[in-house]
């Protein structure tokens, strides 16, 4: 007799209940010799003298054998003839296990032993058998013992394969979309789960694997304007396209990519046993191209285009959600870059997105735990290099990520609204400041502080009122008090912006543009404003940098011109001028010569603390004092 194993279920021991298990065996049956042991003979006599017994063993509908303790049939009932495709004459004398082929694994073959010996009350198992004429079955047997008189066991076995087609019908709808037919979420995640396994990679293949996450650009609008029905026909068309590039790209290979679709307008592409980076590649540039060509959809010709994120890694350690969120990352890059394209996952860009979101969930907490502090920068007048005021610039003591500069969080804080107690944190810290510089410093004159303020502080807060309440609670007399807003801001204020800016002017408080000159640049509507400041963005004092030594050396004259006429058009209008970057003399000497106000910048001191702040008050040359620590 001949026997194969293949993939199945099948039910082992049960002492107590029925505990299915999976183990499947494939066997082909062949019909046994007709035998005429007189002793099996003799078995089946004694088990079926009584004629209930052999009236209801012979008719019943439910195929059934009796097996003696050694495991030898004794008597088979003609549907169990029926059943395996011979007479049941034939079956008295045959090994009953190689019948069912119970022997094909080791688990299920201790099993029914223990049923014959008598330390097990019951065994079933599912089988795939090959019948005689060429078609395969599934059975499920189940071997119990007969009454401890009858000295033997009782095999059934009963035809499931109608079931078991019902459930393989039942489980292709489960596992696949009703609008492309290709394998839904659920089957993806099993196969790429079933694909991360150890054993599935370590016996053989690459040890790697590749996916392909992309998304329709376009989608949404083919959708909204034309219909679910048309959107369904494209989606269904995609896949098809898709199908044929995991089809021609996997020719020659040891396997196709499997193609699914997650949901909406997204799919995905897995390569097992991937060979680098330059398949996915491959594949990706294949599917971008395939997708570009326009398709025919209910007599319209419609256009889109695909954004793909590409990953391909070793398999050991990695997972199923790791690496689709992977993919889904990358998928966003792409779509970020401007859509129409693949991009290739990269850690670093990937680690720096991480450090983005625990660093905007971390915000807020670390305002309540104090984990800011403030640094102050001078401010210097042109004219007498003293100390004017100093700009408060704000530092994150990050447990995990050390010091942080502003433009590290502050576009995270106004993206999610902490900005707001942020910035009234800063404006307290800092007038605060100032006064205690005051009170320690009597006989010099008091020295301004700027602040910066967003303009989501402006409309998300009542910043009047925080003002108001911050001078009043710490005595700082408001003109020396300045508020920066860029450009930008200030340029297209209207409405509650505007009127708050003119509320805080009409209160004494000094509004400064910063960084102007990258903006809109439009003087004429400053005489509009309530601005009594201009800070020149660094990109203009960058220009200064040539020495008088070395004619060469010197940029257009032009950009000094310019800044030279902006000056003076500030100063017609009421204005003073702030050069922000001033890093050399030449620069100040200059900047000094065409009339700008004060200077900012690494020539007079970096950001430092409140006590070196301190110590330069009174200090005739803060150039001389700091000495750039």
């Amino acid at each position: 007799m001949r026997e194969r194993a293949v993939s199945g279920t099948s039910e082992g021991p049960t002492p107590a209940a029925d505990l299915d298990r999976p183990v499947v065996t494939e066997s082909e049956i062949d019909t046994p010799p007709r035998t005429e042991n007189a002793r099996t003979e003799n078995a089946r006599t004694e088990h079926l003298s009584q004629p209930p017994y052999r009236s209801v063993f012979t008719a019943a509908p439910l195929a059934m054998a009796v097996v003696d303790r050694e495991g030898t049939v004794v008597s088979a009932n003609d549907s169990l003839a029926a059943l395996l495709g011979t007479a049941p004459d034939g079956l008295t004398g045959a090994v009953a296990a190689d019948l069912v082929d119970l022997t094909s694994d080791a688990r299920t073959w201790h099993a029914y032993r223990e049923v014959l010996r008598g330390r097990q009350s019951r065994l079933r198992c599912t089988r795939r058998l090959k019948h005689p004429d060429g078609h395969s079955l599934w059975v499920q047997v189940t071997v119990a013992p007969l009454p401890a008189e009858d000295r033997g066991v009782l095999m059934s076995v009963a035809d499931i394969s109608s079931r078991r087609e019902l459930q393989a019908r039942l489980r292709h709808l489960q596992m696949h979309d009703a609008v492309t037919r290709l394998p839904n979420r659920t089957l993806f995640f099993e196969r790429l789960s079933a694909a991360l396994e150890a054993e599935s990679y370590e016996q053989s293949g690459t040890g790697r694997i590749g996916l392909c996450y992309l998304d329709l650009d376009g989608f949404k609008a083919i959708n909204d304007t034309l219909g679910h029905r048309v959107g369904d026909r494209l989606l269904a068309a995609v896949a098809e396209r898709l199908m044929r590039c995991a089809d021609e790209t996997g020719f020659a290979r040891t396997s196709t990519p499997l193609v699914a679709r997650l949901g909406g307008d997204e799919f995905a592409l897995l390569v097992e046993d991937s060979t680098g980076t330059e398949q996915l590649a491959e594949l990706a540039e294949a599917v971008l191209r395939a997708i570009q060509d326009p398709f025919d959809i209910s007599g319209q010709r419609l256009s889109v285009s695909a954004s793909i994120g590409v990953v391909e890694r070793h398999a050991a350690g990695t997972t199923p959600t790791a690496l689709v969120q992977a993919a889904d990352t990358t998928l966003y890059w792409a779509k970020a870059d401007g859509k129409a394209r693949w991009t290739l996952f990269d850690p670093e860009r990937n680690a720096h997105r991480m450090t983005r979101q625990a660093l905007a969930s971390t915000l807020r907490p670390a305002i309540d735990r104090g984990e800011f502090r403030l640094e102050y920068q001078p401010l210097v007048g042109m004219e007498d290099d003293r100390l004017h005021g100093v700009e408060a610039l704000i530092r994150w003591n990050h447990p995990q990520f050390g010091v942080l500069t502003p433009n590290r969080f502050i576009g995270l804080a106004e993206e999610d609204g902490s900005i707001v107690p942020l910035g009234r944190w800063v404006l307290r810290t800092a007038c605060r400041q100032a006064r205690r510089w005051q009170r320690e410093h009597p006989d010099e004159p008091p020295i301004f502080v700027s602040v910066n303020v967003a303009v989501r502080q402006v409309w998300d807060s009542d910043l009047v009122a925080d003002v108001a309440e911050t001078l009043a609670e710490t005595g700082l007399a408001p003109h020396l008090l300045q508020l920066e807003l860029t450009e930008s801001a200030v340029m297209g204020s209207g409405g509650r912006p505007l009127q708050a800016l003119k509320a805080l002017s009409d209160m004494g408080v000094r509004i400064a543009i910063d960084d102007f000159g990258t903006g809109y640049s439009n003087l004429a509507y400053l005489s509009r404003l309530p601005v009594s400041v201009l800070k020149l963005d660094g990109s203009f004092v960058r220009g200064f940098q040539y020495d008088d030594r070395d004619a060469a050396a010197r940029p257009n004259p032009a950009d000094e011109v310019v800044v030279e006429a902006m000056i003076q058009l500030a100063h017609r209008l009421g204005l003073t001028v702030t050069a922000e970057c001033v890093e050399t003399s030449a620069q100040a000497v200059r900047l000094r010569r065409i009339g700008c106000d004060t200077g900012q910048g690494w020539l007079y001191s970096r950001p430092v603390s409140p006590d070196r702040i301190s110590e330069l008050l009174g200090t005739p040359d803060v150039q001389a004092g700091v000495g750039n620590p």
